[in-house]
C-alpha cells in the first residue's frame, strides 16, 4: 500500500492508496482542491469541515450527473473503461473526503 501526502486548501491531508494510484490520486486531489478553493472564495473560509462537505457534495452531483447524462450509458452497461475508473477515483475520494470532514467535525475544527 502506497502513502502520499495531497493538500487541499492548505492543509496537507496523508492517503494510503493502492501501488500505481498515486498519480491519480494527486490529480483528483488537485480537482477537490479547485472546488474548495472557489467555494472559499465564493463564501469565504466557512470552516474546513463545511467546505470539504460542500466540496464533496459537489462532486457527487457532478457523478450522479455523468451517469445519467442522456446518450452515456450507466456504468456496468457499455460506459467506456477509463470513464469507469475516474468515476470511481472521484467517488473513493469523495468518500475520503467525508470521513475526514466528519472527523473535524467531531473534533470541532
Amino acid at each position: 500500500m502506497a502513502q502520499i501526502v495531497v493538500t487541499i486548501n492548505g492543509r496537507s491531508y496523508p492517503v494510503a492508496c493502492n501501488e500505481g494510484e498515486e498519480r491519480r490520486i494527486e490529480e483528483l486531489a488537485r480537482y477537490v482542491d479547485g472546488k474548495v478553493k472557489g467555494f472559499a472564495r465564493e463564501l469565504g473560509q466557512i470552516g474546513e469541515a463545511r467546505l470539504l462537505v460542500l466540496a464533496a457534495l459537489v462532486l457527487a452531483d457532478e457523478l450522479a450527473d455523468a451517469h445519467t447524462t442522456p446518450g452515456r450509458e450507466k456504468p456496468g452497461n457499455g460506459l467506456a473503461a477509463e470513464d469507469e475508473r475516474v468515476a470511481a477515483g472521484v467517488e473513493n475520494l469523495a468518500q475520503r473526503i467525508e470521513a475526514i470532514a466528519a472527523r473535524l467535525e467531531a473534533a470541532h475544527i
